[in-house]
């Protein structure tokens, strides 16, 4: 039964062969499998959707390329990590796998192939220097490597701020809050409301809005003091209260608590929404996946109080990785080196579709003429953060960001109260973690938010 479900799960997944279903009940790992011609199938899995046109045509080029290799891309919507995760369990894991979700899970559970005995000198020294630990390595060894990163901007509509009045985009929370409000205000009665976020993932919402809000205030990651060592949700007090705000004056866009990132992308782009704070690949959402006629812009994440204490967290590291399970490692490094070749690197840095993070990159690539993308180019305000413990495997009860949507939403309990409870209870789970050796973690009395490397 569990094969079978997993089969289900490929079906629906987005697949780029024919073969997208044909061998998933053979009881065969999903990577072992013959390819069409007997070629070598190796099966790619990724979250990533906002990339799709543009990796697909660069798999059909490698499988054009290679006579003896075919690879087949399969796009979880939802619940990539929990299908990740049963695939391993029943033996399906694909060959290659998307390490950007989840990575130092993955990596502790050891799904990954390391890379460093597949690496060439010179490709490790092309890497040198953009590789972090628990982002790119865990214990020492190499698993995935960076490609492109997301800045996170608040992206507003510029027509519906001109017609409530507002003259620039918000620098604190409160004017966030009243901006949102103006928008609905003048806006309601066409369906139009100010302020929307894909709250039916509560975490996905908040690691795309709220944490960097907080970064930006000198506080850490999702909770976690890297001055300290541990976790202290007290920052969440001033942001959280700000978006229950919103949901109280009925400013947010009705049906967020369901709402995933593409439908809110689709209101938007529709002109339904005034702001919401996402990635740098909006860029490409709204040139491709959802061309829109709106006059929209992105500006700095607000503040809690306007003032600058920290710098704007950037997403970046990791991509590709090799399955430790799979039976063709061999030809599915084939794929990943020529996935990181530099010319591909390049071209995918010119699509607007992310953020260069090599040097050697951003020097040869040339700017793309794209709409929005100006606006998130990284600036000395942007930087990638540490990475924090990730303490969910040991965690009791509600996550953060489920605890704090849940008092927004319907605000039972206090607020300090939940703060207190999580404070707690991360660190109960971070001392846990730390005693079963899944995680490492070193206080930085001097860490401060203004100098990241």
């Amino acid at each position: 039964m569990v094969k079978k479900s997993m089969a289900a799960v490929l079906c629906l997944s987005l697949a780029f062969t024919a073969a997208a279903c044909g061998n998933q009940e053979d009881g065969s790992n999903a990577g072992a499998a013959g390819g069409a011609n007997g070629k070598t199938k190796l099966t790619y899995w990724t979250a990533d959707r906002h990339d799709v046109d543009h990796i697909k045509g660069l798999i059909e080029k490698f499988n054009a390329d290679h006579q003896d290799i075919e690879v087949e891309m399969s796009v979880m919507s939802e619940n990539y990590v929990q299908s990740v995760d049963l695939a391993y369990a029943s033996g399906q894991a694909p060959d290659i796998l998307n390490a950007k979700f989840d990575f130092v899970n993955m990596a502790r559970k050891q799904y990954f192939e390391p890379l460093d005995g597949y690496m060439k000198d010179d490709m490790k020294k092309r890497f040198e220097g953009t590789l972090r630990d628990s982002a790119n390595t865990y214990d020492g060894k190499i698993y995935t490597l960076p490609n492109y990163g997301t800045t996170i901007r608040l992206v507003y509509n510029k027509e519906l701020f001109e017609k409530a009045g507002i003259a620039n985009p918000p620098k604190t929370l409160q004017e966030m809050v009243d901006a949102a409000k103006k928008i609905t205000e003048v806006g309601k009665k066409d369906g139009i409301y100010g302020f929307a976020e894909n709250f039916k993932n509560p975490t996905s919402a908040m690691e795309r809005s709220v944490r960097n809000i907080l970064q930006v205030s000198g506080y850490g990651v999702d909770g976690y003091n890297f001055k300290t060592g541990k976790y202290d949700f007290a920052g969440y007090k001033e942001v959280i209260t700000a978006l229950k705000q919103m949901k109280d004056d009925g400013s947010m866009l009705p049906g967020v608590e369901s709402m995933d990132i593409d439908p809110l992308r689709a209101q938007f782009a529709a002109g339904k929404i005034g702001m919401y704070l996402s990635y740098s690949a909006e860029i490409g959402v709204y040139q491709t996946q959802f061309p829109t006629k709106v006059q929209w812009a992105a500006a700095d994440v607000p503040s809690i109080d306007g003032t600058v204490k920290g710098l704007n967290g950037m997403n970046g590291a990791q991509w590709m990785a090799i399955s430790s399970s799979s039976k063709n490692k061999e030809a599915a490094w084939k794929f990943v080196e020529y996935m990181y070749s530099e010319e591909n690197l390049v071209k995918y840095a010119e699509t607007g579709l992310g953020m260069p993070v090599l040097q050697s990159v951003a020097e040869k690539m040339k700017t793309p003429d794209i709409y929005g993308y100006k606006d998130f180019v990284p600036t000395k305000s942007d930087a990638i953060w540490p990475v924090k413990p990730n303490v969910d495997s040991s965690l009791q009860g509600l996550k953060y960001a489920d605890a704090f949507w849940k008092y927004i939403l319907d605000g039972s309990g206090n607020l300090d109260t939940i703060i207190a409870d999580l404070t707690k209870r991360y660190n109960d789970a971070l001392d846990k973690a730390i005693k079963a050796g899944d995680v490492k973690v070193t206080p930085d009395p001097n860490f401060d938010p203004m100098k990241l490397k």
